[in-house]
């Protein structure tokens, strides 16, 4: 499925971008360990308990599949990070700006990402979500994920609380 990602109109949030968009903001970029500081103004605005920065770094500097999507400007608006596997992918974060939220960023990336693990003949994509996260988990049943299994107390929650992780998977054959 191929769908645009130039934001509507109704959206909430910045002005949508005009008809001189920078063709970046529907094509994934590859992003590395210097994308670090554009990842972290994103990260700890989007989630109550972020990746931390060494998390990030790692994951970047480990050369994990990580892609990003940037308005006409250059900046980052949303970001994926994938982790290759045996036959598969694991998708290990998905993130959009809150105030770019609700626009198609967060769906673009994850249909780039099952795209090119259909083209590299990868069996399947896995992920993990809050149990709580109803918009993530409805994104990811949209484009054929499944739960299969759950991982207890997986999140942190809060002082002493933790949160069970929805196992999903998209088969891709």
């Amino acid at each position: 499925m191929n769908t645009p990602v130039v934001p509507c109109v109704e959206a909430p949030g910045p002005a949508p971008l005009g008809s001189g968009a920078s063709p970046t903001l529907g094509l994934a970029v590859s992003l590395g360990p210097e994308d670090l500081d554009a990842v972290m103004s994103i990260e700890p605005r989007a989630y109550p308990f972020p990746w931390s920065q060494g998390n990030v770094r790692d994951s970047l500097s480990a050369g994990h599949r990580a892609r990003g999507l940037r308005d006409g400007e250059g900046r980052l608006l949303a970001y994926a990070i994938a982790m290759a596997g045996v036959g598969e992918w694991h998708l290990l974060n998905l993130t959009v700006a809150p105030e770019w939220q609700g626009r198609g960023l967060g769906q673009r990336l994850l249909e780039e990402l099952v795209a090119h693990a259909v083209g590299d003949g990868s069996a399947q994509v896995w992920l993990e979500v809050r149990s709580s996260n109803e918009r993530a988990r409805r994104l990811y049943e949209r484009h054929g994920f499944e739960a299969v299994g759950l991982r207890r107390r997986y999140y942190p929650a809060g002082p002493g609380r933790r949160e069970d992780a929805v196992v999903m998977r998209r088969n891709l054959r």
